[in-house]
């Protein structure tokens, strides 16, 4: 079903991106960064090893079995539906946390994560993941910090990829660089120097790591929303991301 289009008083800086047009948008761009895809919805089945350190990458978030965030949304599947087919690996998962090994999930896992990823209840676990862990706390921190709907996504995207610890290549680490350099504009600060600013922390963060060094994400796309003054992440959006362009209507 898609989501109810904007009209009248809701096309104005009111709406945030919690609202389901824009939360759409939100899934929208980070898919065409993470899978090449405006189709967020296709990327429940999706599960590989990218060669990062963090073990297998899969579903609508990129979660990963290195980090733990796939074995939350394992359990949380498993609270849903208990007889799963993915349930017999969650002690495997919790081994393999913190490293890239797939051991005790080879060779089967790849092929169960995709048949698990037509249930609904699966798609249901991933989307709790995805709310709990990125979206709602980064929008909710994104509000607090008076920024509109585009700066609720960056904060989002940022989620997303860096996760929301506290060091200096994670979500909070990255903030806190961004409060040192612009003031919030919860408190009294411009909005596009801000967000400026917390795009450059993330550049710096991105090119710390390996994995993180195409800048697409932010210099083609938040970066050029921002140039802009779409601070509210109204459409149409037009971005590029490796070599591809996008479109949102």
């Amino acid at each position: 079903m898609n989501p109810p289009p904007l009209s009248g008083t809701e096309e104005t800086s009111e709406v945030d991106l919690t609202h389901p047009t824009k939360k759409e948008i939100a899934f929208k761009l980070v898919s065409s960064a993470e899978n090449s895809s405006l189709d967020w919805k296709a990327q429940y089945s999706y599960i590989e090893d990218i060669s990062d350190g963090r073990g297998y990458t899969a579903g609508i978030m990129g979660f990963c079995s290195g980090t733990g965030d796939l074995l939350e949304v394992v359990q949380y599947y498993t609270q849903l539906k208990p007889n799963n087919v993915l349930a017999k690996y969650l002690p495997a998962l919790q081994r393999v946390i913190g490293t890239a090994s797939h051991a005790g999930l080879d060779p089967t896992f790849i092929n169960d994560w995709k048949t698990a990823s037509k249930d609904v209840a699966f798609q249901q676990a991933q989307d709790h993941e995805r709310d709990t862990v990125y979206f709602n706390p980064a929008v909710n921190q994104a509000k607090a910090d008076g920024l509109h709907a585009l700066g609720q996504f960056i904060y989002f995207d940022a989620y997303v990829m860096h996760g929301p610890g506290d060091d200096a290549l994670s979500f909070g680490g990255i903030r806190a660089a961004a409060v040192d350099r612009a003031t919030l504009p919860s408190q009294g600060g411009d909005e596009v120097a801000y967000l400026n600013a917390f795009l450059d922390a993330r550049v710096n963060a991105m090119l710390s790591e390996e994995s993180h060094q195409e800048l697409d994400r932010v210099e083609n796309a938040q970066r050029v929303f921002l140039r802009n003054g779409n601070l509210h992440l109204d459409n149409p959006l037009s971005w590029t991301m490796y070599g591809d362009k996008y479109h949102i209507r």
